[in-house]
């Protein structure tokens, strides 16, 4: 059965590229503002690019924190890219300004501590062997990064309440670690760009698109 999947459209994503990427994997993708669209689809993508408080704002406009916080209420899949990453966590802080974000994890996206920045090109990541977004994969599979800003810390603590398994955990590493992709339930995000990455972007993606 061909899979529908929405691109959150809310002013701030590459979602031309974002698009082609996914229809690549046989699904039917739709690029929404429409809270039902985007309610009701199997998959939801939030893609994000520029300034954390940019993105947060967008969202916003077109409740898009409601959208993916109504999805997983019900269990429903959410795929976040870069920034559409970033902002699924409580805060971004840019330049000394912080900023609320969706608080779906806890935790602050922050300034990475590195001599270069952005950190902008192809890196490794490691993955846990459990994986399902790097199902497949070899362990110096690289794929592009264009960011300055990350999270850096995992803050999440299961108290042994949760009914959702721990989260799967990816990291990689310029000038210091951060998460380069959390599996989370029906949450998964990227700080990279799959869209961008060639072969292994379009795995990724297709390993998604085959588990919703």
């Amino acid at each position: 059965m061909t899979k529908k999947i929405a691109l959150l459209d809310y002013g701030s994503g590459n979602l031309h590229s974002a698009s082609r990427a996914l229809a690549r994997t046989g699904a039917d993708v739709t690029i929404t503002a429409d809270p039902e669209i985007a309610s009701n689809a199997d998959g939801l993508v939030v893609p994000g690019v520029g300034a954390f408080a940019a993105c947060m704002s967008g969202l916003l406009s077109v409740r898009g924190d409601r959208i993916i916080g109504r999805r997983l209420a019900g269990g429903r899949p959410v795929l976040g890219i870069c920034v559409g990453m970033q902002i699924l966590f409580e805060r971004g802080v840019e330049f000394g300004v912080e900023t609320e974000g969706c608080a779906e994890w806890p935790g602050t996206v922050e300034r990475l501590d590195a001599p270069v920045l952005p950190h902008m090109g192809w890196n490794t990541v490691k993955a846990p062997e459990d994986s399902v977004l790097f199902a497949g994969m070899d362990a110096d599979t690289r794929f592009y990064f264009v960011h300055s800003y990350a999270a850096q810390h995992w803050a999440w603590t299961d108290d042994g309440g949760s009914q959702i398994a721990p989260a799967k955990l990816t990291w990689a590493e310029h000038g210091v670690p951060f998460l380069a992709a959390v599996e989370n339930g029906p949450l998964s995000a990227t700080q990279f760009h799959p869209e961008k990455s060639g072969d292994a972007g379009a795995q990724l993606l297709r390993n998604w698109v085959d588990s919703i």
